[in-house]
């Protein structure tokens, strides 16, 4: 039996150790290698010294071009089963050639998070105001969702928000959480213990605006409060695409660290014994959340951050929104090994409840192989509207861009 085409269109080449995206895109992909897929990944974007080599497991690499028919040509040649955009924005470049040159693939959109989400409430924070998500992001990305057949949503607030105050029909989005293997007895013998750890830690990539803000907190209001109470203790900031704005945060009197890149996030979060993260806005999942989990770290974090990640469960460590009572409660989990110990155990506990691959994997690709194309197109007709229209306007822009790069 001939192996069923995905083509993946990437924003960019997916880099696992710098970004949770990254490693969502990694997941995604390995869930349809597993399934007998012969995926192609294709990006208009440059490598960088961090991006995921394809080639260790037998996926085809493809450099694009924006506004560009020889994506066209290359489409024709391919002619995927299905092809999956890697965000709104993507989709909106590309979505009109792929139905043309593809009308019967199967569409998906990898959300990531909605953007329209972050954004509303990044201003919200800003300004100190009510978050507006009726936003002109909204209505892209929203579009972007109807014009595909199927969206992938990360978060169950998110499928909540889409479902019930935007009236998306849920036939036209799935919720595909992080996909993670399972906590073992045996792992979990392995963790470095509590009196062997020392300090806190937060991690983000810095391209990121909720991870740079958190840490400005971090620097600014938090560990000024959290030192008093704990002066030996070390705050150890990691990340990405560290800029000098972020270097000179350091100061090395007040145990204030910024060490840049992590090679390896979870071997880097496993040292420490809390991930603090006070994120004051932002949407999706948290995968330094997840990454601290692996590893035995409890978090301290806000409800944002935590959000529909744990479910009915038990957080693995504290979420608090008051700035008094996240300091002392941070303070008590730093100290008492027993509630440190519980919340470990919490985390393993939402791992293999809410995040196993194997609950999700099977489901899903059967989601898609057997579903009724036609029948689940002729029922989402203010898709097809959107299709028309983003086809006349979208289309002819970018091929009046085409032509002008002709000249």
């Amino acid at each position: 039996m001939k192996a069923k085409k995905i083509l993946i269109i990437g924003l960019v080449w997916p880099e696992p150790t710098s970004s949770a995206a990254g490693t969502r895109m990694i997941q995604l992909v390995d869930l349809f290698l597993h399934k007998g897929y012969e995926i192609t990944f294709a990006t208009a974007a440059s490598k960088s010294d961090f991006s995921y080599d394809f080639s260790k497991i037998d996926v085809k690499e493809q450099e694009i071009k924006l506004n560009d028919e020889s994506f066209n040509t290359f489409l024709k040649e391919l002619n995927p089963a299905i092809v999956m955009f890697d965000r709104f924005m993507i989709e909106e470049q590309y979505g009109w050639r792929v139905k043309e040159e593809c009308p019967n693939a199967f569409l998906i959109l990898d959300t990531e998070d909605l953007h329209f989400l972050r954004q509303a409430r990044q201003q919200s924070n800003k300004k100190q105001i009510p978050a507006d998500l009726f936003s002109d992001t909204a209505k892209r990305e929203i579009a972007s969702i109807l014009r595909c057949d199927l969206s992938l949503i990360i978060s169950e607030v998110e499928m909540k928000i889409l479902q019930e105050q935007f009236n998306l029909d849920g036939s036209l989005l799935y919720y595909l959480p992080f996909l993670e293997e399972e906590i073992t007895s045996e792992i979990i013998q392995k963790w470095i213990p509590f009196e062997e750890r020392e300090g806190f830690v937060f991690i983000g990539n810095f391209i990121h605006e909720p991870n740079w803000n958190t840490v400005q907190y971090l620097k600014t209001i938090v560990w000024p409060a959290l030192r008093k109470k704990l002066p030996k203790a070390s705050l150890n900031i990691y990340g990405a695409y560290v800029v000098p704005k972020v270097l000179q945060l350091e100061h090395k009197s007040e145990n204030f660290y910024v060490h840049g890149r992590a090679k390896n996030a979870r071997q880097t979060l496993s040292q420490h014994r809390i991930l603090i993260a006070p994120i004051q806005f932002g949407a999706g999942m948290k995968g330094k959340f997840i990454d601290a989990m692996q590893v035995g770290t409890p978090s301290a974090t806000t409800s944002i951050g935590a959000e529909a990640m744990k479910g009915n469960l038990t957080w693995n460590g504290i979420i608090e929104d008051d700035l008094e009572c996240f300091i002392d409660k941070t303070v008590r989990l730093y100290q008492d090994k027993t509630l440190w110990l519980n919340a470990q155990q919490n985390g393993v506990q939402i791992i293999n409840e809410r995040y196993l691959i194997k609950k999700f994997a099977d489901h899903f690709i059967n989601h898609v192989e057997n579903l009724n194309l036609s029948s689940h197109r002729q029922k989402n007709f203010f898709g097809q509207i959107l299709s028309h229209h983003n086809a006349q306007s979208t289309k002819y822009f970018s091929l009046w861009i085409e032509e002008k790069n002709k000249r």
